[in-house]
């Protein structure tokens, strides 16, 4: 694949310009660690800055490539051209901001570029690059159908075919409007190409309209409205990641499709013991409480199993080993940390593949 990076005005101050929101990574930096990102997957990837309207049409004009990435700093919120110039290339582009642009002052939660591009994603530092790099890589290597299931916005999913059993996909994120399907996509696209489809749904985040019970109401529609997705499964499995682990779990054993395995991966499960731990996420858990959720999820009736890094700092693997003894569930456990869970060249995810078996 051959991608360009466009980086907007005043981007070349990065590491000087308000470190407290930016980070201290300089542009250099930056642009170092995109390359370090492409080499091993094979991707070509250019990277410009220009801190010029003009200059910027250009480049997304005169680019003949797979995909752009473009963080068009302020201009996001004032240019109309920009979004009118990736409309009428027809290249995905993916709209990228390093910070949470939602979280900020009013004018800069709302973008002119947004609804041009094939997706946007903010308020994750400079993974956020990485995290576009590989979005427009999933796309590129398998198509899918994205399917609305509900009337919010976010009441979607991607629908991925490889022929066999559907498999339900539930990200995590710590339930935060930031974090979103993408995350947990090369997953999709490694089982779809495996033989299986799959569903990778998205659900109201805290900050969007969601929380308890919204989140985990949607997961809950994702997996009623399968048998209008035109699938006839033998099978519906379930991958949920950290939250999209606790609200899948909530969802599975209510729903009107029957789950026959769910795969928890690195799951958050139990909100009390993280809230009084004070671990990463203690906030949002406290949030959910405070609204309803159950303090500990349950599985039910679904067979479930659990799949943990011992180096996780998000959950830490404790609470997996606590839950599966009180629940009398089977653990995997391994070396990695929360994000390696999400890699399908890792080993962790060839164990998950054995246990969920070939595609019926």
């Amino acid at each position: 694949m051959r991608i360009l990076v466009i980086n907007g005005p005043n981007l070349n101050l990065l590491g000087t310009r308000e470190p407290d929101v930016y980070g201290d990574a300089t542009i250099d930096d930056l642009e170092r660690q995109i390359a370090e990102w492409a080499e091993p997957e094979g991707w070509a990837v250019d990277t410009e800055q220009s801190n010029s309207e003009a200059r910027i049409l250009d480049l997304i004009q005169g680019f003949d490539g797979d995909g752009m990435v473009i963080n068009p700093g302020a201009l996001t919120h004032t240019s109309r051209a920009i979004g009118d110039a990736i409309r009428a290339v027809g290249t995905p582009v993916v709209e990228v901001h390093i910070s949470d642009i939602r979280a900020r002052q009013p004018w800069r939660a709302e973008s002119l570029i947004a609804d041009a591009c094939v997706n946007s994603i903010y308020g994750r530092g400079v993974i956020g690059y990485r995290d576009a790099l590989r979005h427009l890589a999933n796309r590129s290597a398998m198509q899918f159908e994205t399917v609305r299931y509900g009337p919010h916005v976010d009441n979607v999913g991607d629908l991925r075919t490889g022929g066999g059993d559907l498999v339900v996909l539930a990200h995590g994120g710590l339930w935060r409007h930031r974090f979103a399907r993408d995350t947990i996509e090369s997953l999709a696209v490694d089982l779809a190409r495996r033989g299986f489809d799959t569903w990778n749904v998205e659900y109201r985040r805290i900050g969007a309209g969601g929380g308890w019970p919204a989140s985990g109401h949607d997961v809950l529609m994702a997996l009623d409205f399968i048998p209008q997705l035109g699938r006839d499964p033998d099978r519906v499995l379930g991958v949920g990641h950290s939250a999209g682990a606790h609200l899948l779990m909530w969802a599975a054993q209510r729903s009107l499709t029957p789950v026959a395995l769910h795969l928890a991966l690195g799951p958050l499960l139990d909100l009390r013991t993280a809230v009084d731990s004070g671990d990463v996420g203690a906030e949002e858990c406290s949030e959910m409480l405070h609204q309803g959720a159950p303090a500990v999820m349950t599985p039910g009736h679904v067979e479930t199993v659990l799949v943990h890094g011992e180096a996780d700092q998000i959950v830490p693997a404790e609470r997996s080993v606590t839950y599966r003894d009180a629940q009398g569930l089977e653990l995997h456990q391994s070396d990695c940390d929360h994000f390696s869970l999400l890699d399908p060249t890792k080993k962790e995810w060839a164990w998950v593949i054995d246990r969920i078996g070939s595609p019926e």
